[in-house]
């Protein structure tokens, strides 16, 4: 009987896995309701697939929850999506940290209330010593923003005589972005039909594999996510590489 990728050795399976969490709002609107109802139920896809997750050894799990654009949709859906992110982690930490999951948030904080930045602290400081799941919460977070802010900390490095300008490479500017202690993404998904990355880890999706579905991110379920992993275990990553030299390799 010939072996599935999904029966394959775990070891194999991706270290970290990305996703922009897209589809909320169309799957409320298909439904004939409001398209902020689509968040509460996208939350439920969430904690559906950080349980799958864990269970599956997997290492590091980023999602995209609101990006440094979204402040530019109508200020009602906003201050909902402020308050389902408030309550959300008041409702969610306990059991995160009950299971041995650590959070963490990338992104800029100082444009969330004081009290969601306060509960963000608390919440990574709760959970900072688990050492199952890392689950990454990308919140008003932004890839172009990101190597800006890695650009400037290096230059000013530089302009205090720290480092030369020739010592700049790519592990230093890899080392001054979000999440610099944690592996890239190696599977990427995408939820909702589009086919673009929207800003989203620019400099450490390098190397990634991308997976896309229709799928509406509320629909979103373990069965999706294994599918995703299949699909991963049947790419050879060559990293530059020929298909010759990674086969040898292998062997």
């Amino acid at each position: 009987m010939q072996e599935k990728p999904g029966d394959m050795d775990k070891s194999h399976y991706p270290k970290h896995i990305a996703i922009i969490m897209d589809g909320n709002g169309r799957w409320a609107q298909k439904r004939h309701l409001p398209r902020i109802m689509g968040h509460p139920a996208g939350v439920k896809a969430v904690k559906r697939v950080v349980k799958f997750c864990a269970e599956e050894d997997i290492q590091v799990l980023t999602l995209f929850a609101f990006s440094s654009e979204n402040w530019r949709r109508p200020k009602d859906e906003v201050s909902k999506l402020m308050g389902l992110f408030m309550l959300t982690m008041e409702k969610e930490v306990k059991r995160l940290h009950k299971n041995n999951i650590r959070l963490r948030f990338i992104g800029e904080r100082t444009d969330f209330s004081e009290s969601i930045q306060l509960k963000m602290a608390e919440s990574e400081q709760l959970t900072q010593d688990n050492a199952g799941l890392t689950l990454v919460i990308a919140a008003n977070y932004g890839g172009h923003r990101d190597i800006t802010l890695a650009v400037q900390d290096i230059a000013q490095q530089v302009k205090e005589g720290i480092i030369a300008p020739d010592e700049i490479d790519e592990t230093m500017i890899a080392g001054s972005l979000s999440i610099p202690d944690l592996p890239d993404p190696d599977l990427f998904i995408r939820s909702g039909g589009e086919k673009r990355i929207s800003n989203f880890l620019l400099w450490q999706l390098a190397y990634t594999e991308f997976y896309f579905t229709d799928e509406l991110w509320p629909d979103f379920k373990a069965e999706t996510m294994q599918v995703a992993i299949d699909d991963f275990l049947t790419r050879e990553r060559r990293f530059g590489r020929t298909s010759e030299q990674v086969q040898s390799m292998s062997n």
